[in-house]
């Protein structure tokens, strides 16, 4: 496990546990989300952010303009605390570790379904309640697409991988076929 995976935990860790206190855990998750998806999305923030030769008080002061009144509190402080630390390159790793947290607390699961195709809502509910069943929790689903698979579905909850997927079928065929010879 790299430093950056440990010292995000723990900074997710002390978010959560204020946006706990507040009661709005998963409000900073969404906000948390399009922070780091705006920052990571855009290539001249990242240079900006991390160009040692601009003063600390003047990304803060640009982080805090851009960021005032679009989000709360506990998430500026939590991004303004990376920034001075010279951490911003733990930005994904820290909201990976927040919703860990935060759907561990509500007994949540996060799976990421892989399908050939975009899934419906209904699809969704249904892959969550079939794997809510077996994972023995409550699933939120995420869909990536990936034309790869040739059809079925894989599905990846915490460290566990369901492939369903014609690719994974095939592969799992030969494989047996090369044991045989």
């Amino acid at each position: 496990m790299s430093q950056n995976t440990v010292a995000a935990k723990r900074y997710a860790r002390a978010l959560f546990d204020v946006a706990a206190q507040q009661q709005k855990g998963l409000e900073v998750e969404e906000e948390l989300r399009a922070v780091v998806q705006a920052i990571e999305g855009d290539a001249d923030i990242q240079t900006f952010i991390s160009t040692p030769n601009i003063p600390q008080s003047v990304k803060m002061n640009a982080i805090r303009q851009a960021l005032a009144g679009k989000v709360s509190q506990p998430v500026l402080n939590t991004i303004e605390l990376l920034l001075d630390r010279g951490r911003t390159d733990m930005f994904s790793e820290l909201l990976n570790s927040y919703v860990k947290i935060q759907g561990e607390s509500l007994g949540l699961a996060d799976a990421t379904v892989y399908s050939t195709y975009p899934l419906s809502d209904q699809e969704k509910e249904q892959v969550a309640s079939e794997f809510g069943q077996l994972a023995h929790q409550k699933i939120r689903v995420s869909n990536i697409v990936d034309k790869s698979l040739l059809g079925g579905l894989k599905v990846v909850i915490g460290d566990k991988l369901y492939d369903g997927s014609l690719s994974g079928k095939l592969e799992r065929l030969e494989k047996s076929f090369n044991r045989r010879a």
